[in-house]
């Protein structure tokens, strides 16, 4: 199995939510084997009748389809709404919750099992098939109230923001694995076109973004057939059929182009995988959009705030990219683009202060998140947020006419409004 069939593997794994339902439909099935053989191996006899029985389990299983479908139709709503109201990028994020996958796979179980039951039910009830069959729908429906609850409040912003923030922590300490030294100067993203004419140019079969690559695959490609491999696009890029996708330098003529396609995942959208902007990304757009003159909500602005200070304090303790790699010998064999630390601040903090210059809550919570990133960060990575907070002064100075009102949104505020520096 190929490093992309791997992927598309996991990711299906990861991300699917019917999957699991039809596992339970399998389990259900299997388990109802399994007691059946019990069942007439103890020789018990539920009380009930098969009339009685056949009444009861037919009453619970096109309730319980009934549920699935209801249960269904509300999560897509509530997700859409949810969607709208911040971004769509949160979508699938939602759709990875095991609670909600577990919950529907369990509803899905509770009715294949009812009526693999009901389907064997003859001249008499088989005693534990019936109490697991009813046990478990009434297992559901507290299953259910406990789902309800869960996705209710993940739905929040907070939530959400506080989740997108636990995962995007996570991707960043997968991508940059070694901690930043006190004195050690940050990569900087300068173009990483090799030097010669590329020998090869293999373009893109597919459309879309690209998501993931095979870093351990491409460096061991190019050591064997002694040669430097360029991944053109940036992981997070969007790349359409034709676009180039790999530059080949000193031969690399064994290389086979389905061996470089295999080596690189392209999908419809962004994922955090291999990509820490994208959690920047989604935190800013549900900022952007809650600064929005159609929705102005600053204090969910503030709470997305919260989450960049937690991410840029984690990608400033770590140590970046080059986007260089080498062989053994000490040989350059991949070279890839791969985003620095002043592509990072920009990122993060651009876009929410133009949207909120007007906002005093947004130029007081941004003004503290600086100013302790300035404290707390490396030395060398100081300067990209002094620049960054020169630039939120001068937009009070000019979105502010007001004295008061100016003095009050040049101070720093850990809460936005009413908190300390």
């Amino acid at each position: 199995m190929s490093w992309l069939q791997r992927y598309r593997v996991k990711s299906l794994v990861r991300s699917s939510v019917w999957l699991p339902p039809v596992l339970g439909i399998v389990a259900a099935l299997l388990l109802h084997q399994v007691i059946r053989r019990v069942d007439l191996s103890l020789g018990w006899k539920a009380v009930l009748g098969p009339e009685g029985a056949r009444a009861v389990l037919a009453a619970l299983a096109s309730s319980m389809l009934t549920f699935i479908v209801f249960v269904f139709s509300i999560l897509l709503v509530a997700v859409q709404l949810a969607s709208a109201q911040l971004t769509p990028r949160i979508i699938a994020l939602v759709y990875r919750s095991r609670v909600l996958k577990w919950s529907l796979t369990f509803f899905v179980f509770a009715f294949t099992y009812t009526l693999a039951v009901l389907s064997r039910i003859e001249d008499s009830v088989p005693q534990i098939a019936m109490w697991v069959s009813v046990y478990g729908n009434v297992v559901c429906i507290g299953l259910f109230v406990y789902m309800i609850d869960h996705v209710g409040k993940s739905l929040r912003p907070v939530s959400l923001l506080t989740r997108v923030g636990t995962v995007g922590q996570e991707v960043i300490r997968d991508v940059y694995p070694r901690p930043v030294a006190g004195t050690e100067e940050a990569p900087t993203n300068v173009p990483l076109q090799p030097r010669g004419e590329a020998s090869r140019t293999v373009a893109s079969r597919a459309t879309g973004a690209v998501l993931a690559f095979d870093v351990t695959g491409l460096v061991d490609l190019a050591r064997r057939a002694d040669c430097l491999i360029e991944l053109v696009p940036q992981v997070g890029d969007f790349v359409t059929r034709g676009d180039p996708l790999f530059r080949l330098y000193r031969g690399g003529e064994v290389i086979a182009d389905r061996q470089l396609h295999q080596s690189v995942a392209i999908g419809p959208e962004r994922t955090m995988q291999q990509d820490p902007e994208f959690a920047f990304r989604i935190v800013v757009d549900i900022a952007s959009k809650a600064l929005s003159p159609a929705i102005n909500d600053p204090t969910t602005g503030v709470l997305a705030i919260d989450q960049i200070h937690r991410l840029l304090g984690a990608v400033a303790k770590r140590q970046l990219d080059t986007g260089r790699l080498r062989d053994e010998s000490g040989a350059l064999c991949l070279v890839y683009r791969t985003p620095d630390w002043e592509d990072f601040v920009s990122l993060a903090i651009t876009e929410i202060r133009q949207f909120g210059g007007n906002s005093t809550q947004i130029a007081r919570r941004m003004r503290a998140m600086l100013e302790n990133l300035i404290a707390v960060v490396p030395p060398q990575r100081a300067a990209p947020l002094r620049k960054e907070l020169e630039l939120l002064g001068r937009g009070v100075e000019r979105d502010f006419h007001d004295p008061e009102d100016r003095a009050r949104a040049a101070s720093a505020d850990s809460l936005g409004m009413g908190g300390r520096t």
